[in-house]
């Protein structure tokens, strides 16, 4: 468990040069307070085309792929981002989702954010879900809120798919 924790850390560390940037842009472009909705229906995606166990997002005008997840069970509009280690989530996302304060330690590892180092606790996703494509116990950082007010979609999930790939600028999902 400690080896995973500090493999994390070190996942978190190399993240931490990502999200300053990419946060940033894509959460200029956020509406507040309506990224997380609770829904019963299956999550929808900016998608191209969802089929069976595969999923293909568009890029959008800035090139970034945005995409609405079922994440243990509610719904989040997220950014895939295959530069970042893991998802990254803030700490009020986390409670939206159910993960519960008193889990949290953010002590466990330190990043480096468009706000100055933070720090960020591991965290675990039940299920996340786009399309036909379900992934159960997927790790995750918590930053907290002043320094992260979106959700991004990194190599912890990513790397628990088939395959993904970016072609003639859409991404593919296949599970």
């Amino acid at each position: 468990m400690l080896v995973r924790l500090l493999t994390l850390a070190g996942a978190a560390a190399v993240a931490a040069i990502l999200v300053p940037n990419l946060a940033t842009r894509f959460l200029s472009h956020a509406d507040n307070g309506k990224t997380t909705q609770e829904a019963a229906a299956p999550p929808t995606t900016t998608a191209k085309y969802a089929m069976g166990r595969s999923v293909v997002l568009d890029a959008d005008d800035r090139g970034h792929f945005i995409g609405t997840f079922r994440i243990n069970g509610r719904t989040e509009r997220g950014l895939v981002d295959t530069g970042a280690s893991a998802i990254i989530i803030n700490f009020s996302t986390a409670r939206r989702l159910g993960i519960s304060a008193s889990t949290l330690d953010f002590a466990a590892a330190r990043v480096n954010t468009a706000n100055g180092i933070v720090g960020a606790a591991p965290a675990v996703l039940s299920r996340i879900e786009i399309g036909g494509i379900s992934v159960r116990d997927v790790q995750a950082l918590v930053l907290p809120d002043k320094a992260l007010s979106g959700t991004l979609i990194g190599m912890t999930f990513l790397n628990r798919l088939s395959s993904f790939r970016v072609e003639d600028g859409d991404l593919h999902l296949v599970r």
